[in-house]
């Protein structure tokens, strides 16, 4: 390879536009997905990618892979496929700790090597919920374990994660930019990682039931379970007491006032349900009007509850008489969920969200960075992690979910449930990874082979399939994926590539350049997310193999990997879901990831260089 490449104003170009990437990712001023629409505007204004390419990330295999995925994991968890999981793990553990914590990491690795680690996750957070409210184990102790072996689990088989499911295609297009003599690169076949793959989850099983388990019970048992019961909402929020009917008399100033007035009043309870004109309902939007004969449902303790009766003339009932239904646990109760990187919430407050009008759920309490927040609750921007508490219906409560915006981690009686269609749905699913598995069909091909056959057979609805797929992921690849191309056509990867050979001592071990790539790869995901990272570093690491005598598959396979390799930070989306529920402060999480995040890259290196 010729190392004395001159940088041309193309190059310049596209290492312009992966430093504005990296910057842009990196302060997040701007949404990522909408950063990367802007990289591929400039990309085709530019003439880097020829107009008839520019879009071709959005039909690519990786992208219809990933959406595919997503589908299927939403068709698996309608049947109750993870309930019956959680019971069987129960069942299997006979009620040793250990023996728990590792069955459930374990069988959550396995699963999040056929759907997508964030989708994954949210399956898992009420089976963590459920389980950790029938053992001793608090959800500290459940969650990071869980969420480690699930990133160790995506590296299974080539649809696993993102990155992988983007190799292939990226693998191909270097092709076309290959110096004259070199052999094809060959894209990987569906379980080509596997070894590794199993060497990672191996080495994440062992590294918590040895290490990292001690650490996190040293944390003092913080973040206690999300069982449905009074005493955990109680102690961790403050929320006690039981709930009242409280009726307005002709006297009480609150007649005339909106529910969001009363509310504000001082010392007032949590008025969680309204009965007006013979209609009783739960989480009243904010701007109804209280009358004479109103029925309030009040939740307090007690005496609370009797001093704000007396001092606003309300007659106050012990007895559920209206709302006996509407507050019976089964139908309704109290709930905790996350918002996640992703969602629409993110900046904007529950008022604006109107989240008792649009939704039917009552905010009560916000838990953010170990404070619990409850006064003014609605007026609080929402961040990213935070854990909101709601009252609401259940029902209300899985509509809710449907949306993305939320992660539900209190295991609650859910929507509409499929059960009847387990074996179906298991069937189908078994199917297309066969399709997968045969070669003769490209993945994406087999996938949405699988998605058909769940819409027809009526495991899923096509509503429920739109519903399924996360389209900031699918942007944010699809807008990506012309920069990766660019950065090869344009010559900038193998200009890159070398630079950083001429400057490395003469005889650098090939062992070496890997840890180093990889190293480099995973600190590129902290900045720019693991999708921008190997978009833009699988180029480069073929162009540094080709000049350094390695192997470019070797290399490629190990910037895909390493993409993942964030156990430390919230912009591992996997990460950022648990840090709420759990309490984990970023200290902790890169005392007990950082380690992890070493020993996987001395993992993949080692389990590739036995491979290749």
């Amino acid at each position: 390879m010729d190392t004395a490449l001159t940088l041309t104003t193309d190059m310049k170009l596209v290492l312009g536009l992966v430093g504005f990437t990296m910057v842009m990712f990196l302060f997040e001023r701007i949404r990522a997905d909408v950063v990367a629409l802007v990289v591929l505007v400039l990309l085709g204004l530019s003439g880097l990618v020829e107009p008839e390419e520019l879009f071709n990330g959005f039909s690519g295999n990786a992208v219809i892979s990933i959406i595919a995925t997503m589908i299927l994991g939403a068709g698996l968890d309608r049947t109750g496929a993870l309930n019956r999981l959680a019971g069987w793990l129960l069942r299997r553990a006979h009620g040793v700790e250990q023996r728990l914590l590792l069955l459930t990491s374990a069988v959550a690795g396995i699963n999040s090597s056929i759907m997508q680690n964030p989708s994954v996750m949210a399956l898992y957070m009420p089976v963590a919920a459920r389980l950790s409210s029938r053992t001793g184990l608090t959800l500290p102790r459940l969650l990071l374990p869980i969420a480690c072996a699930i990133v160790m689990g995506g590296g299974l088989t080539m649809v696993g994660n993102s990155p992988l499911i983007l190799l292939n295609d990226l693998l191909i297009a270097a092709n076309s930019n290959l110096p004259s003599g070199a052999a094809t690169i060959e894209p990987l076949k569906m379980f080509a990682p596997l070894p590794i793959g199993l060497a990672l989850l191996a080495a994440s099983l062992a590294y918590f039931h040895f290490f990292g388990d001690k650490r996190l019970r040293d944390e003092d048992g913080k973040g206690a379970t999300p069982a449905r019961t009074q005493s955990y909402f109680a102690k961790a929020y403050g929320i006690d007491g039981d709930v009242y009917e409280l009726t307005v008399t002709a006297d009480s100033p609150l007649v005339g006032m909106s529910l969001g007035e009363a509310e504000a009043l001082h010392n007032a309870p949590l008025l969680l349900a309204l009965k007006s004109d013979n209609e009783s309902r739960l989480a009243p939007p904010a701007d109804t009007r209280i009358w004479v004969g109103s029925v309030l449902g009040a939740m307090g303790p007690r005496q609370q509850v009797s001093d704000f009766a007396q001092n606003h003339f309300l007659r106050l009932s012990s007895r559920l008489r209206n709302f006996g239904d509407l507050f019976n646990p089964s139908r309704a109760g109290i709930s905790e969920a996350v918002v996640p990187a992703t969602s629409k919430f993110i900046g904007k407050n529950g008022r604006d969200l109107q989240l008792r009008k649009q939704m039917g759920l009552s905010l009560l309490a916000i838990n953010r960075d170990k404070a619990v927040l409850r006064e003014n609750v609605r007026d609080v921007a929402l961040r990213a992690g935070d854990m909101l508490v709601f009252h609401s219906i259940w029902t209300d409560l899985a509509v809710a979910a449907e949306s993305k915006d939320l992660v539900v981690v209190t295991d609650y009686p859910k929507g509409e449930q499929r059960p009847h269609k387990f074996k179906i749905a298991m069937t189908i699913f078994a199917i297309s990874m066969l399709l997968a598995l045969s070669s003769r069909l490209p993945v994406s091909i087999a996938l949405m082979t699988g998605v058909a056959g769940m819409l027809i057979a009526g495991v899923l609805n096509i509503d429920e399939a739109y519903a399924a797929i996360n389209w900031k992921t699918v942007f944010l690849m699809a807008c990506l994926i012309p920069l990766g191309w660019a950065m090869d056509s344009s010559g900038a990867a193998a200009w890159v590539a070398g630079h950083t050979i001429e400057r490395l001592p003469t005889g650098t071990p090939v062992w070496l350049l890997e840890i180093l790539v990889g190293i480099f790869t995973t600190a590129f995901s902290l900045v720019i997310s693991h999708v921008g990272a190997t978009i833009v570093t699988v180029p480069l690491a073929i162009n540094l193999a080709l000049a350094a005598g390695g192997n470019p598959v070797a290399f490629a396979l190990i910037v895909a990997l390493s993409a993942s390799n964030n156990f430390m930070t919230a912009s591992n989306p996997v990460i950022s879901m648990i840090t709420g529920p759990a309490g984990y402060t970023s200290k902790e999480l890169w005392k007990i990831g950082g380690p992890l995040s070493l020993i996987y890259t001395v993992v993949i290196v080692a389990m590739i260089n036995l491979l290749y």
